[in-house]
C-alpha cells in the first residue's frame, strides 16, 4: 500500500516563486486581521456574498446547477430542493456553514470527513452518504468537445480507510512537530486527499470543503469573506494541469507536489487581493463618501462590460437601490455608458 510520511517535506527545498507566495499570504493576512479587528459593516455583507459564490462555484464545477434565484433561496435557507441538483447544493450549504461556524472544533480525522461527507450528501437519495468508496473510480476531466479524459487512477477501495487514517495523522503529526509552513502541508495533505479520492461521489467538492477547514484552523479566514471555491472554479483547467503534474509518480512515492503547491498558493494569494480590493473601495473618500463615490471609485477600476450584480458584489458596503442609483448618475453624468437593457443591462466605462 501506498506509505505517507509528511517529514520528507522539512528536507525539501523550496523555490523562490514558492517562497513568495508564502511570503505575501503572510502579510496579507497581518491586513485582514487588522481589517477583522475594526469589524467594518461591509464584512457582513462579504461574508454573505461569499457563501452564495461558494456554493455555486463549488457545484459548478461537478456540473451541479441552478438558476441564480434558486440558488440564493437555497443558500438563505428560504426554500427546499426541487431536484437532485438542489438538493446536492443544500448539501453542500450546510457542510459549508457547519465548516464556517465550528472549524475550530472539527479535527482533522477520518471519523469526521465521513460525517462531512454524510451531511454533504444528506438530501439526495444515494446510499452511499458517510461512507469510503467500494468500487474502484477514477480522476477524470471533460472537454469543451465532450470527450473525457482520465487524468488519475486512485486507491482501491480496500486501501483507502488506512490511506484516510494516514493522511490525517501524519497531518497531525507534522502541524505538531512544525516540519514545514502550514502552507506547504495544506496543499500536500489535499494532494494526497485528491489522489486517493476516497468517496464513490463528492470528492471534488470535499476536498473544497477541507481545503477551508485546514485553512481556517490554521488561522487563514481568507475564505469566510472571498469565495476560495470560486477562485478554483474560475480557473478549472489550470486546477486540473497542476492537479496532472503533481500525481505523476504518486503511487511510487516519487510524485512532485511542487505544481500543486504553486496552485493553491496563487489562488490564496489571489483572495487575500481581491478582499483588500473589496474593503479599500469602501473606504476610498473616508467616513463620509456617498454611494457614487463608492461605485465610481470601483467601476473606474473596470475595463471591459459590467453588470449591475458585479457592481453589487465589488463594493459590499452597497444594497442594490445604492448601486442602482449610483449608476444612473454615472451615466447621466457621462462616466458610464449603458448597454442593452432590462436584466441584460451591462455598464462600461465612457471613452
Amino acid at each position: 500500500m501506498r506509505q505517507f510520511d509528511y517529514s520528507y517535506l522539512a528536507d525539501r527545498t523550496w523555490d523562490n516563486e514558492i517562497i513568495s507566495y508564502i511570503s505575501k499570504i503572510h502579510e496579507y493576512k497581518g491586513k485582514q486581521e487588522l481589517y477583522l479587528r475594526q469589524k467594518p459593516v461591509e464584512l457582513n455583507r462579504l461574508i454573505e456574498i461569499a457563501k452564495i459564490q461558494s456554493t455555486e462555484a463549488s457545484n459548478r464545477i461537478e456540473g451541479i446547477i441552478t438558476t441564480n434565484a434558486r440558488l440564493k433561496q437555497l443558500v438563505a435557507d428560504k426554500t427546499t430542493p426541487k431536484n437532485r441538483d438542489e438538493e446536492e447544493i443544500l448539501g453542500y450549504r450546510n457542510v459549508l456553514n457547519l465548516v464556517r461556524e465550528n472549524y475550530d472544533v472539527i479535527p482533522v480525522r477520518s471519523n469526521y470527513i465521513l460525517q462531512m461527507h454524510r451531511d454533504l450528501l444528506k438530501y439526495t437519495n444515494l446510499n452511499y452518504g458517510g461512507q469510503f468508496k467500494t468500487t474502484p473510480n477514477e480522476i477524470d476531466m471533460v472537454l469543451e468537445s465532450g470527450e473525457k479524459v482520465v487524468l488519475f487512477k486512485p486507491l482501491e477501495p480496500y486501501e483507502t480507510p488506512a490511506a484516510v487514517d494516514a493522511i490525517c495523522e501524519e497531518y497531525q503529526k507534522a502541524l505538531d512537530k512544525e516540519l514545514v509552513d502550514e502552507l506547504i502541508l495544506i496543499p500536500c495533505f489535499l494532494l494526497d486527499f485528491l489522489c486517493i479520492h476516497p468517496f464513490n461521489d463528492g470528492n471534488g467538492r470535499m476536498s473544497r470543503l477541507m481545503t477551508l477547514l485546514l485553512l481556517y484552523r490554521s488561522g487563514y479566514m481568507i475564505g469566510q469573506y472571498i469565495s476560495i471555491e470560486k477562485a478554483i472554479a474560475d480557473t478549472k483547467e489550470a486546477y486540473y494541469d497542476a492537479l496532472q503534474k503533481a500525481d505523476r509518480g504518486w503511487h511510487e512515492g516519487t510524485s512532485d507536489p511542487k505544481p500543486f503547491i504553486k496552485y493553491m498558493l496563487s489562488i490564496i494569494l489571489s483572495c487575500y487581493k481581491e478582499f483588500e480590493a473589496r474593503i479599500s473601495i469602501a473606504h476610498v473618500s473616508g467616513a463620509k463618501s456617498t454611494s457614487y463615490d463608492v461605485v465610481k471609485a470601483y467601476v473606474s477600476e473596470r475595463i471591459g462590460k459590467f453588470s449591475k450584480q458585479e457592481v453589487l458584489v465589488g463594493c459590499p458596503s452597497l444594497g442594490s437601490s445604492s448601486v442602482e442609483s449610483a449608476l444612473k448618475k454615472l451615466v447621466e453624468d457621462g462616466t458610464l455608458v449603458r448597454i442593452g437593457a432590462g436584466r441584460k443591462t451591462l455598464y462600461a466605462r465612457a471613452e
